[in-house]
């Protein structure tokens, strides 16, 4: 097995053979991520090496993989003909396998279009992970995402329609206390009119060496602190009308919230409420991060 660079997986991802598709991130703009930006530069990994690894992997597992992630940051982005091509021959080697997932950004999902996807979901691609951020159009363009409210939506439609799962994921306070209020309305709205598999929260914590982090020690960004994320959060919430899951299974989040929307609102606020009677002082502290 050959890896490169960094290699990150989702959380719900922790039982996945992870085979690496692609190297770093094709948009590697974001300004409050870290990950890719000391290299090594996107490329597409050639098809017969994915396969190789794909072989070795089955000879050292057999055939009972069942789930199968492919890294790295933007593997949506390769060419649909390669990426059905390594979906399909997962599927082919390992005949037990329930789920085929990647990561993916909302604008290059958008230039798949509805067809490219309906491809790709028949090879066997059953789930992409997508970074929505925010639903807030100058929130996206402060962080530098790339993308926008409408067309994170139309991909994130197109991507339903083609029947492939989609988890959403949102960083809460990540338009600091001047945008909270702008950010979990619009959010909400965008989320709403996407109606996704998956909604997973996370906290914006800075990280090393990004804009974002310089912004925040210049006093540029207001943070929010453990009880402006947690009102952020129930804002949010109450908004939230999709039938999704929503869950926090992140080590930057202030409490653990896991449910079925709409049905679970009313217990998820009052998990809510009831930690904001708590001093902040009982929360995590303030860190930067390093991942």
């Amino acid at each position: 097995m050959h890896y490169e660079g960094p290699i990150y997986r989702p959380p719900s991802e922790a039982h996945s053979l992870l085979v690496q598709a692609t190297v770093g991130c094709s948009h590697n703009r974001c300004t409050f991520c870290m990950v890719y930006k000391n290299g090594p530069r996107y490329r597409v990994r050639p098809v017969a090496d994915i396969i190789a690894d794909l072989d070795e992997a089955r000879q050292t597992y057999g055939d009972g993989v069942r789930r199968v992630f492919f890294p790295a940051g933007n593997t949506i982005a390769m060419r649909t003909e390669d990426l059905c091509h390594i979906c399909a021959y997962a599927h082919r080697i390992f005949p037990h396998l329930e789920r085929v997932t990647v990561y993916g950004s909302s604008q290059y999902i958008h230039k798949k279009g509805p067809g490219d996807l309906k491809r790709l979901a028949d090879a066997g691609l059953s789930r992409i992970h997508v970074g929505l951020e925010s639903g807030d159009d100058v929130i996206l363009r402060l962080i530098k995402k790339g993308t926008t409210a409408d067309q994170q939506v139309q991909a994130g439609v197109w991507t339903m329609a083609a029947g492939i799962q989609l988890s959403l994921y949102v960083i809460l306070g990540i338009g600091g206390t001047d945008r909270t209020v702008a950010h979990a309305s619009r959010t909400a709205q965008v989320l709403n009119r996407i109606a996704p598999d998956f909604i997973r929260l996370r906290t914006f914590v800075p990280k090393i060496d990004t804009p974002m982090l310089k912004m925040v020690q210049n006093n540029a960004f207001g943070m929010l602190g453990p009880h402006g994320v947690l009102k952020e959060t129930a804002n949010l919430i109450r908004l939230l009308d999709a039938p999704s899951h929503l869950t926090s299974d992140h080590y930057t989040n202030y409490i653990n919230l896991e449910g079925r929307l709409p049905e679970c609102r009313g217990r998820l606020l009052a998990m809510i409420d009831a930690a904001l009677k708590r001093p902040e002082s009982d929360f995590r502290p303030f860190f930067i991060g390093d991942q």
